[in-house]
Order: structure tokens, then C-alpha cells, then sequence
């Protein structure tokens, strides 16, 4: 299966990174990293992608990263669709005390305007 995944720097982001890197370790998904500026992400797209490079070496998995420039959610969905990938994996979500998923602006969008299968790892 070929396989987006989008990061930008949340808690969310680095635990999509790690479970879908494991995924493709065991199942050899054609894997490629996308990493994107989320205003709300704790780290640096260097920390990021650094953190990204390490995993993968980690596991053997060969994947590009790329660094996508502009609005985050439009950037994915329109990777994601010219370039024919089956699937779009995105961290996101927590649980709110009323036990509702609560999601950000970037799943948000990318949920909603995707005609590509979206995967939101929490």
C-alpha cells in the first residue's frame, strides 16, 4: 500500500511517526514522510525530521521525507492526491472528558477535503 504520512511536530505527530513506521517495517508499505508547520507542534521541523531519519534508520525502513511549504492541511491533500497514494496517516485526537474525539485544524481539514482513505492514529 502506498502510504502518506503527515507530521508536524505534536505528540500526536511523533506517535503516528512510531506506529506507522512499525507498520511498514512488518508489512513493507511503500512509506513516505511528509513533514508540515503546525503552529501548535512543540518542535522544529529539524527536530522533526531529525526524529524521523533516526526512526527509520532504526527499523531499516527506507522512506523519503519531504518538507511541504504552505497551508499544512491543503499541502497533504493535494500530495496525497496527485500523486496517487492509497492511504493519508495523521496523528490526532484526544478523548475529551465527555469521552468525544477532539481533533485539530489540520486532521480537521484533511478529513473532511481528502478523497483519499485518512487514518487518524491516537
Amino acid at each position: 500500500m502506498k502510504v502518506l504520512l503527515g507530521i508536524g511536530g505534536s505528540d500526536d505527530s511523533i506517535r503516528a511517526l512510531e506506529k506507522t513506521v512499525e507498520r511498514t517495517a512488518n508489512v513493507g508499505d511503500d512509506l513516505t514522510v511528509a513533514i508540515v508547520d503546525n503552529p501548535a507542534g512543540e518542535r522544529s521541523r529539524e527536530d522533526i525530521e531529525t526524529r524521523v531519519t533516526e526512526l527509520l534508520d532504526e527499523r531499516g525502513v527506507d522512506a523519503p521525507v519531504r518538507l511541504l511549504d504552505g497551508d499544512p492541511g491543503s499541502s497533504l491533500v493535494d500530495l496525497a492526491e496527485n500523486e496517487g497514494f492509497d492511504q493519508l496517516v495523521l496523528g490526532g485526537g484526544e478523548t475529551s472528558p465527555m469521552g468525544k474525539i477532539q481533533i485539530g485544524n489540520i486532521a480537521e481539514f484533511v478529513l473532511l477535503n481528502s478523497h483519499v482513505t485518512v487514518t487518524l492514529v491516537r
